[in-house]
């Protein structure tokens, strides 16, 4: 690391070459009645305002005591003039550079090798408001922003514990983009805590621009499954309620979603929504959301190898009207609901990219070729079009699960229309062992199923009363 220069044009002579000439890189230097300094900011990361009444114009008329060490008169800087609550010493350029591009002012002193970094942050930054992607009928309505320090301010002010620590690291060996640990000392596994910190240490990425830069890193090392032990969210609740339940939050400079590990399978089942009902309806409403997973997974599969193997088991209306509307289409049906599927697929990535104004288009037209035309023309029999529309909304009512769901649903149709049913067996049977040997930071991913464990079935298939959940220790946090 390169410690600052004693000579002040020294100093702002190496940051300029550094930045070669760039046009937001701004020097003011200023005499005072002691000595001569310089004030180097960064074009648009900076309050203007505060820039101007809060370092220049009390440097410019405080009256200065007559001192023979410019340390000295360093420090009569520090704690006497400069207005602002943010001041912190630094003495390489390295830390200069840091400051200066996170919104600080760095205040530069002749014959003196320490300057100060002065916090007058300033950037534009869309508002607090509720995410798109998780919505919630009784819950708060924030969501995390892209700034890191106001993400941590949301969670502060929701969890008003000494305990919860909050820190910061620097990841990304051009982007130096600002990462923020977020956990509670009391509560959080310290194996789980330094395996993580040692994992964030040793990722070598020019860049970290969304947090899914850091999922594949923070997993456990020769796995191979369709699932993540990283959940993400961009609730300030859900990050909060799973800190304290042990875990840690990964907060993540100009993103929004913050990453929480680890994370276990049956949590993809579970939303802030269902903590604000009673425990019955929360518990049918859990119970749906797995009964959806199954559908959205095995129902096509099922599907194709009974049509296929064992059409018997239709009843003989069904089947008499299946056969004659499969015997009426020029392709074969495993053909026929993978072509469904791409097709919908094409479609909610159109409306997915599409502006708002032309979304009606796409479902307009996705009506129209799929829903009428298709099936009209004796392309696609209206039983496959009903089992893809089914499995297709039932995805979407465990979101996080949507792109598994998706490489799941044409795994057991191509399984099912090649073994029958002993091939969605099967194929079932390779997903639960490999859900089962799953894990994250060593913590099992399917907890508290395998291993099985009482007390955190309280808020797995069921959702028991809160007086009834509170009696019990947290599931990660008691995992050595």
């Amino acid at each position: 690391m390169n410690n600052l220069y004693a000579v002040l044009d020294k100093n702002v002579a190496y940051l300029k070459k550094l930045f070669d000439n760039s046009s937001d890189f701004t020097v003011r230097y200023l005499q005072t009645k002691s000595t001569r300094c310089a004030v180097i900011t960064i074009e648009g990361m900076c309050d203007k305002e505060v820039l101007c009444t809060g370092i220049i114009c009390p440097l410019l008329k405080s009256d200065y005591p007559e001192t023979e060490s410019v340390r000295d008169l360093l420090s009569f800087m520090e704690h006497s003039v400069l207005s602002l609550a943010e001041v912190s010493r630094l003495e390489t350029f390295e830390d200069v550079l840091q400051n200066i591009m996170s919104g600080f002012a760095v205040l530069l002193i002749e014959n003196c090798s320490v300057a100060l970094s002065i916090g007058v942050q300033g950037y534009s930054y869309r508002s607090v408001a509720e995410p798109d992607s998780e919505l919630s009928e009784r819950g708060s309505r924030e969501g995390f922003v892209e700034p890191l320090h106001i993400n941590m301010s949301l969670l502060r002010r929701r969890m008003k514990n000494p305990k919860l620590k909050l820190e910061t690291m620097v990841i990304g060996d051009i982007s130096h983009t600002e990462i923020c640990l977020c956990y509670l000392t009391d509560i959080v596994s310290k194996s789980i805590l330094e395996n993580l910190k040692e994992r964030l240490q040793n990722i070598h990425l020019d860049t970290v621009l969304a947090s899914g830069y850091l999922v594949t890193f923070l997993e456990d090392d020769n796995e191979y499954s369709l699932f993540s032990g990283v959940g993400i969210t961009e609730r300030p609740d859900t990050v909060s309620g799973k800190i304290t339940e042990g875990r840690i939050a990964v907060l993540i400079d100009g993103t929004p979603s913050v990453l929480i590990v680890p994370y276990l399978f049956v949590e993809n089942f579970q939303t802030m929504g269902d903590y604000s009902y009673k425990p019955y309806y929360a518990t049918l409403i859990r119970m749906m959301k797995y009964l959806c997973f199954f559908v959205a997974a095995l129902l096509p599969g099922i599907y194709t190898a009974v049509a296929l193997f064992n059409p018997e088991l239709f009843p003989e209306q069904i089947l008499i009207q299946l056969e004659t509307s499969i015997g009426n289409t020029p392709f074969g049906l495993v053909t026929e609901i993978l072509l469904v599927l791409f097709m919908y697929e094409i479609m909610r990535e159109a409306g997915l990219r599409l502006p708002k104004s032309l979304g009606h288009a796409v479902s307009i037209v996705g009506a129209l070729v799929i829903g009428d035309t298709a099936v009209s023309a004796g392309l696609i029999v209206a039983p496959t079009l009903m089992i893809v529309a089914l499995t297709a909304i039932a995805s979407y009512v465990i979101p996080d699960l949507y792109p598994q769901l998706y490489v799941l649903r044409i795994g057991f149709i191509v399984s099912g229309g090649l073994f029958g049913i002993w091939g969605i067996v099967l194929l079932f049977c390779v997903l639960t062992v490999n859900l089962c040997g799953k894990s994250t930071l060593g913590v099992p991913y399917t907890m508290p199923l395998a291993p099985f464990k009482l007390s955190g079935m309280r808020d797995v298939i069921i959702r028991a009363d809160w007086k009834f959940m509170g009696k019990f220790r947290h599931i990660v946090s008691d995992t050595p």
